[in-house]
């Protein structure tokens, strides 16, 4: 089925005045301030730190959906032995930003760069975020490298932090990558690619990781100019690379534990009554779960083109609660670890787009060349977790409102016509997961997820009618 679309005459107009007032009612931040301006012009003439180490020989490789050009990692693998040796550059923002100048003033008032469909604002001023310190490709950069050897099982076995200059020599994107690998590119960065994500793949199922498989729901403008909603699946490759990305992050967790001094991302375990209440919940769909099987392994088992596992993987959301971040300094949290990861971890390969970042890799640097931790990191540390949650939360609520804005444009002009639908949620007496309507649908062709009038069993194929579509307050309701 063709994908439903919106001509941008009916409702371009709205839907951007919409995506505005969602960012000015939520209070995301406008233009960046003369001051902070006026500092990137200078550390752009001048940066303030000379990175010595020439890595530039090294073929390095970016990774990214089409078009960004806030590039924070340039990837290059090889075969070293029986095992790898993976070098993940990421950008060295302590180049261009002073600790307490305008730059970073402004940076910890916006926590991370925040996205909707018609623009992103970003966390610094894009000269520096998608210019000067962005691995652009055939750009010298300076970057903070890991050089991280991997046994043939993929397990880490020793890892390096340092500062050095890198060329960027290739961009690609995730479907240009897929296409080649799947093609049988001779090129071994992608081939080894595959190869360590697959192992880490395997890895995080042996400590028991767990990761949910919804489907990605996002908001593109087709070129002449409509607006569209779709579920994407995710492509292999997003998988291996993200491998790479978290097996950077545990590395950089296990350094700053180590030290005794960082900043951890962290997650509760599921409690027991929520996964006791998601296997009832399996039972009564009809999706086997083993008595053996992790949560973890079950949900990597589960299949979203097939509507009752759809729902469970829904449900499966309450097992992800309470993710936070944790600064430390003497002493390490008596709860670091991260339940999904099933490992510690830390956020340290976007200091382009997330403030915390930028201080973990500070550190790492400092630990792995075993020097003492900037003072101004340490100064900062515990004003962190507030930041990041409140900008996490700033994030979430834009994109939401944003795609629901979407939905309601996309079926304006649609009230009464009826769509199959699948049920993936419903009320329940009492608890956090109550809604004041019946049960919540999702509808695959447009890709909508909204309120359905009336009761529903959880999975169920159902045809729903769409009772009410507002772009002004992105209110979408479907009755049975």
């Amino acid at each position: 089925m063709p994908r439903q679309i919106v001509t941008a005459r009916h409702v371009s107009a709205a839907l951007k005045a919409r995506y505005a007032a969602i960012r000015e009612e939520l209070g995301v931040p406008g233009e960046f301030p003369p001051e902070v301006l006026a500092e990137t012009e200078r550390v752009l003439r001048e940066p303030l730190l000379t990175v010595d180490r020439d890595e530039t020989a090294v073929p390095f490789c970016t990774i990214d959906p089409p078009g960004s050009m806030d590039l924070d990692q340039a990837l290059h693998i090889e075969r070293n032995g029986n095992g790898y040796r993976v070098r993940y550059a990421i950008a060295h923002l302590a180049s261009f930003i002073e600790p307490g100048g305008a730059i970073d003033t402004e940076a910890r008032r916006r926590g991370q760069t925040i996205y909707s469909p018609d623009e992103r604002v970003p966390l610094h001023p894009p000269a520096l975020s998608e210019g000067a310190a962005s691995l652009l490709p055939g750009q010298e950069r300076p970057a903070y490298v890991w050089d991280m050897q991997v046994d043939r099982t993929g397990e880490g076995t020793s890892v390096q932090v340092y500062a050095a200059r890198v060329r960027s020599v290739d961009r690609f994107d995730y479907e240009q990558v897929q296409e080649l690998i799947d093609g049988g590119t001779g090129d071994q960065r992608l081939v080894l690619l595959k190869e360590v994500g697959l192992l880490r793949l395997a890895r995080e199922a042996v400590r028991g990781g767990a990761n949910l498989p919804i489907p990605d729901q996002e908001v593109h403008q087709d070129e002449d100019g409509s607006w569209t909603v779709h579920f994407r699946p995710p492509l292999a490759c997003e998988d291996w690379n993200a491998q790479i990305s978290l097996m950077t992050g545990m590395a950089a967790a296990e350094l700053m534990i180590g030290a005794k001094v960082g900043l951890l991302r962290t997650m509760p375990p599921a409690e027991q009554k929520a996964i006791d209440r998601f296997r009832h919940q399996a039972k009564a769909l009809g999706v086997p779960w083993g008595g053996k099987q992790s949560y973890g392994e079950f949900l990597r088992s589960l299949d979203r083109t097939e509507p009752k596992q759809l729902a469970l993987i829904y449900e499966a959301t309450g097992l992800f609660r309470g993710a936070g971040y944790a600064a430390f300094d003497g002493v390490v949290p008596e709860h670091p670890e991260h339940a999904a990861v099933a490992s510690t971890y830390a956020h340290t390969t976007a200091p382009l787009r997330r403030l915390g970042d930028r201080f973990v890799l500070a550190a790492c640097e400092a630990i792995s060349a075993q020097h003492d931790v900037p003072g101004w990191v340490r100064e900062t540390l515990p004003t962190l977790p507030d930041i990041l949650k409140k900008s996490d939360q700033l994030a979430n609520a834009v994109a939401r409102a944003s795609i629901d804005a979407t939905e309601a444009a996309i079926l304006a002009d649609r009230v009464g016509e009826k769509f199959p639908a699948v049920v993936v949620e419903v009320a329940v007496d009492g608890g956090e997961r109550r809604r004041s309507r019946g049960a919540v649908v999702q509808v695959l062709e447009p890709a909508v997820v909204a309120e359905l009038e009336g009761d529903a069993d959880l999975g169920a194929e159902i045809e729903a009618e769409l009772v009410r579509a507002d772009i002004g307050t992105g209110k979408v309701l479907f009755r049975r």
